[in-house]
């Protein structure tokens, strides 16, 4: 449910996109909330559109977050969001927390592309992400992390993306970064002084016979295969505008 806690606001957003016999998608289930407002707006073809709208700023302190999404067999559907969302330190204590929960059947596909994370000064930020598909399903998923505003120094920023094929856990990988992180995230082993640091998830069922090959993509960012029939791109990047050009490039590269 949502609503304002004593440590920090409650939010939750849900959509389910499901094949509508008419050769488009239909989204049965869009509901949010507070900071989590759902909206659907135009496209082309078959697939739904949906824009998640931050109605309030945030994440705060304390505040807790989570976005469910659900893509049903023959259904397609992009998501994204109309601005970045800046993490913030709030009037209430203790780490905030954004989940996001993805699930994708066979002959779905999902494009799911937000704008970038920052990780404001004196935030404390936990992102979760958890994916999930049949064998058949199709995925495109972005991620960007800013750290810090132009001129300040990042909040604390942790964050773990799960992709799961099958039942099969094929990306299990997390990163923290910040005040209090564990030493040396910034230094040539992780980071290395960039300042924004995404990843591309891209599954495809045709990956399983005919996988990319790994390789480098520039100075920082390379591309992975992973056990399932999927890829990881890797990307690390001066600032935002650079992050996104990099993974756009990785996709259209993918094709």
């Amino acid at each position: 449910m949502d609503g304002m806690t004593g440590t920090g606001v409650r939010a939750t957003a849900r959509i389910v996109a499901r094949d509508d016999g008419r050769g488009g998608t239909a989204l049965p289930v869009l509901a949010g909330g507070g900071p989590l407002a759902v909206r659907r707006t135009r496209a082309g073809g078959t697939a739904a559109r949906v824009m998640l709208v931050g109605a309030m700023g945030g994440p705060l302190g304390g505040d807790r977050f989570e976005v469910r999404a659900e893509v049903q067999r023959g259904a397609r559907l992009e998501v994204g969001s109309a601005a970045a969302t800046i993490a913030l330190p709030g009037q209430a204590e203790g780490e905030a927390h954004y989940d996001v929960r993805l699930r994708v059947a066979d002959g779905g596909e999902l494009c799911w592309l937000p704008e970038p994370l920052i990780s404001a000064a004196g935030s404390d930020l936990r992102v979760r992400t958890l994916v999930e598909l049949e064998a058949a399903a199709r995925l495109v998923l972005r991620e960007e992390q800013v750290l810090g505003r132009v001129g300040e120094r990042p909040g604390r920023l942790g964050s773990r993306l799960t992709l799961r094929i099958a039942g099969r856990t094929v990306l299990d990988q997390e990163l923290a970064c910040g005040p209090g992180a564990p030493g040396g995230w910034d230094g040539p082993a992780v980071l290395a002084g960039h300042r924004a640091v995404g990843q591309l998830v891209v599954a495809r069922p045709e990956f399983r016979a005919d996988p990319p090959e790994a390789r480098p993509l520039g100075d920082a960012a390379a591309l992975t295969p992973l056990a399932g029939p999927a890829v990881l791109v890797t990307a690390l990047a001066a600032d935002g505008l650079r992050l996104r050009r990099v993974l756009d490039e990785a996709l259209t590269l993918l094709g």
